[in-house]
């Protein structure tokens, strides 16, 4: 990432511009489909960029799997939020979001769930377990203000669904699970609304 001629330049720009252009080539090839020679002439940096702001190639992952949760995470809470206040409204709405990422040519499931299956390590883990406990909050939100009987135990069951519709839209290429997931969910919240 070359600097015009008479510009400063500025560490947190690159390194954010770094993750940027990291990001797609790693969901694409997989952490591990690319070398940090490749890394680095795809992204058109030297080595000793990438070591300077991220030490390894692993601190590169970190920066790209944080980015990743944080841009997953307003998406999905935006995708409620616009749902207005119905939590069956806003369930309906990150189902057809999900929806319309299974649709998308580049779909390789959740950067996160895959970074964790590839890399069994303490802060791989650690970061797809935050990951996940930000959707289970975004859920076990909308089952309370459905006042369901247990917020927590629905919150659990609809992050079991959509954790497990993601992997079956990657995998086995079914058209519709994100609408069976839906129609499952908008189910379970029903339930749990009557207190059945």
């Amino acid at each position: 990432m070359p600097v015009p001629k008479g510009s400063t330049i500025d560490p947190a720009r690159t390194r954010a511009a770094i993750v940027e252009a990291a990001t797609p080539l790693l969901y694409e090839r997989g952490l591990d489909g690319v070398g940090v020679a490749e890394l680095c002439a795809r992204l058109g940096i030297s080595k000793e960029t990438l070591y300077r702001h991220f030490g390894t190639k692993d601190g590169l992952v970190e920066a790209v799997l944080e980015r990743r949760s944080e841009r997953v995470h307003a998406w999905m809470a935006a995708a409620v939020e616009a749902a207005g206040p119905d939590p069956a409204d806003q369930l309906a709405a990150v189902f057809d979001a999900l929806g319309r990422w299974y649709a998308e040519p580049g779909f390789r499931g959740c950067a996160m769930v895959n970074a964790a299956a590839q890399h069994h390590v303490d802060a791989v883990r650690a970061r797809t377990e935050r990951h996940l406990a930000r959707y289970l909050d975004l859920f076990t939100g909308i089952a309370a203000r459905a006042r369901a009987a247990d917020p927590d135990a629905l919150g659990r069951q609809l992050l079991v669904l959509v954790e497990g519709a993601t992997v079956v839209a990657a995998h086995h290429r079914v058209a519709g699970t994100a609408e069976q997931a839906r129609a499952a969910a908008l189910t379970l919240l029903a339930a749990a609304r009557s207190g059945t």
